[in-house]
């Protein structure tokens, strides 16, 4: 298997200022086929646990997305295709219909991957009508295409960490893709940097596309704080499993040391001890643990029993941002190891230069940070509200994108947030710590 085109130049849709384009839209729609496309339609069935959801399911999700939000209320004369795709393949809102179980999903053996193929092709030919027809003079819908455009973003990145933990449960361990060469680099201690806090600005301002959790803007106080320069590697890690991290209970929060004793955590997901060493499941086969790549597909729980065992703290997402914010004079200038790198998994860091790196890219930070509203928000009317605004409780904030992450998703202000106890996604950690004492 292999990935190629789509993945290596890719369209972003933050960049869309004046109007969407039938050729913006549907690059972004063959970006998804793309990440497919390596896959077989017995791939795209397969749904491994209740977290995970099977290819072709996301690829009909986000088609429904666009049907059901823009299509049927806003195309005149526009019939939903299969009246039984509305209630297959709506996900979590509520107040559009009934829902089949998530965890069900892959039970579904029809429709199949090539008549949701076929459903894709059906939309998009409508959507090009709506987009010529009808965006141009309604702000409103032009919108909602945007946002829909940012959805199938969000759903790329979910296709992959979910395909890539389908293919972790065959024993043949099966590759994606072949990945592009690592440098060989040895990463050097770990550099604290220095920030004075104070009153600060957090949360989105401007013009460019942002989802409704990133705002309003408002003001924070932060005390002095540190930051680590670099992600915390697997050889960081191989470090703390060595002096039993994954057995002291002091390192760990009750409901942690619950979690890690009942699911028998002693490693990252992916690892499994072999008599040649750890080696790693990856989107590019069963590899070696790389001691320089940042450690991946850990839990809020590890990563906040490391922080301890190491002797700081994990930062707070507005920690991140002040921090982030100094290295981009825009919210969307980023840069790292994203998804059109064609990767797919963290890569090392590439330079012995001071500063911060690795904010952006490779793995998603783990912040301290209960996701909550910000002061001021407001739910979106309709179903549209229920995008994010529903989900804040019972998760933590992460910050900065990983390597599935398509280029140009994600600002110094997105609010990414998962369960405390989720691994399966590209998450990792950077230290923090209170400023040394004199």
């Amino acid at each position: 298997m292999s990935t190629d085109s789509a993945t290596n130049n890719p369209t972003t849709v933050s960049s869309i200022r004046s109007g969407v384009s039938i050729s913006d839209y549907q690059a972004i729609r063959d970006e998804t086929e793309a990440l497919a496309a390596p896959l077989t339609p017995e791939d795209q069935q397969i749904q491994s646990m209740a977290d995970v959801s099977p290819t072709k399911w996301h690829r009909a999700h986000i088609t429904w997305f666009f049907e059901t939000f823009l299509l049927l209320p806003h195309l005149p004369g526009y019939e939903a295709y299969d009246e039984m795709y509305q209630f297959l393949y709506n996900s979590y809102y509520v107040s559009a219909g009934e829902r089949h179980a998530r965890d069900k999903r892959g039970l579904i053996s029809r429709p199949t991957a090539d008549e949701v193929t076929s459903y894709r092709k059906h939309v998009d030919a409508a959507m090009a009508r709506l987009i010529s027809e009808v965006a141009p003079t309604n702000p409103d819908v032009h919108d909602l295409v945007v946002l829909g455009l940012h959805h199938e973003q969000q759903h790329q990145e979910l296709l992959v960490m979910d395909i890539k933990h389908v293919l972790s449960v065959n024993p043949t361990h099966p590759k994606y893709h072949d990945a592009n060469p690592t440098p060989s680099t040895t990463v050097a201690p770990l550099q604290w940097h220095d920030f004075d806090g104070g009153l600060c600005e957090v949360g989105y301002e401007g013009d460019g596309f942002h989802f409704d959790n990133e705002g309003p803007r408002h003001t924070r106080f932060l005390q002095p704080f540190r930051l680590a320069d670099r992600l915390v590697t697997n050889g960081d890690w191989l470090d703390f499993m060595a002096d039993g991290g994954y057995h002291e209970p002091l390192h760990w929060l009750s409901a942690g040391w619950g979690a890690a004793t009942e699911e028998g955590w002693d490693a990252p997901l992916y690892w499994e001890a072999t008599e040649n060493g750890w080696y790693v499941h990856t989107l590019h086969g069963f590899v070696p643990v790389n001691r320089d790549e940042p450690v991946c597909h850990i839990s809020y729980f590890e990563a906040d029993a490391f922080a301890r065992w190491a002797g700081a703290r994990l930062p707070t997402e507005h920690e991140w941002e002040f921090a982030a914010s100094s290295l981009a004079s825009q919210p969307h200038d980023v840069a790292g190891n994203f998804a059109d790198s064609g990767h797919l998994h963290p890569r090392p860091i590439d330079t012995d230069a001071p500063g911060l790196h690795q904010l952006f890219g490779d793995v998603w930070e783990w912040t301290s940070s209960a996701y909550d509203a910000y002061p001021g928000f407001q739910t979106a009317p309709g179903a549209v509200g229920e995008y994010n605004g529903k989900f804040m409780v019972n998760q933590y904030v992460l910050r900065g994108g990983c390597c599935a992450t398509p280029a140009g998703h994600t600002r110094t202000t997105y609010r990414n947030f998962f369960p405390t106890h989720s691994r399966w996604m590209f998450s990792g950690l950077r230290l923090a710590s209170d400023p040394k004492s004199k």
